[in-house]
């Protein structure tokens, strides 16, 4: 299968960002879907969805920090590998599909490098690197082929693909609406779950 080139244009009609959002993440985009085989209109359609969704239309690449009730558990959680005062906060949700806590920035930085040998940045060390248009784009590829989520998109599984992602469905409707839009976008319709 065949890149899809997400160009400035085809990325704001299909998830609705600012053209200025469309010209700093096309080629990012592009890029990570081709890496991790989000090749085909119907991947692709599911993928801009969700990070549609997850980012607010390519507008947060970091977690807006209150912090919530919400936030101040990432504290001490053991399970995020946030051990160290400070560490909820640090390693607040960062990418175009929000990667939380010191054990996932680890996670994603040890994969990316295992993918693409050299250049990837110690993302527990510099948190803030998942917020550059690249290293965003990519860990939400990352994340997506880490799961598996093309088999889903293949059997247009987009309810499976928003409870791997968000743990639940958590803004489905807004979801669905991004894929409607999507779908427009690429001049593709897919029955979904």
């Amino acid at each position: 299968m065949g890149q899809i080139v997400l160009t400035p244009y085809l990325l704001r009609l299909a998830t609705g960002c600012t053209e200025k959002a469309a010209a700093l993440f096309a080629e990012p985009l592009s890029r990570a879907c081709d890496s991790y085989q989000i090749n085909t209109p119907q991947r692709v359609a599911m993928f801009l969805a969700q990070i549609g969704h997850e980012s607010g239309a390519l507008r947060y690449v970091s977690e807006l920090w209150g912090p919530t009730a919400a936030q101040r558990r990432y504290e001490g959680r053991a399970d995020l590998g946030n051990i160290h005062s400070g560490d909820g906060s640090r390693y607040r949700g960062r990418g175009l599909i929000q990667t939380t806590g010191r054990h996932n920035y680890a996670r994603v930085r040890n994969r990316l490098r295992a993918r693409l040998v050299a250049n990837v940045p110690d993302f527990e060390q510099e948190p803030n690197a998942l917020e550059h248009p690249h290293w965003a784009a990519m860990s939400a590829a990352d994340y997506w082929g880490d799961r598996d989520l093309n088999t889903l998109a293949d059997q247009g599984d987009f309810e499976g693909i928003t409870r791997k992602i968000n743990g639940g469905l958590n803004g489905y409707a807004d979801r669905k609406a991004r894929l409607v839009r999507a779908q427009a976008a690429l001049g593709t319709s897919i029955t979904t779950t």
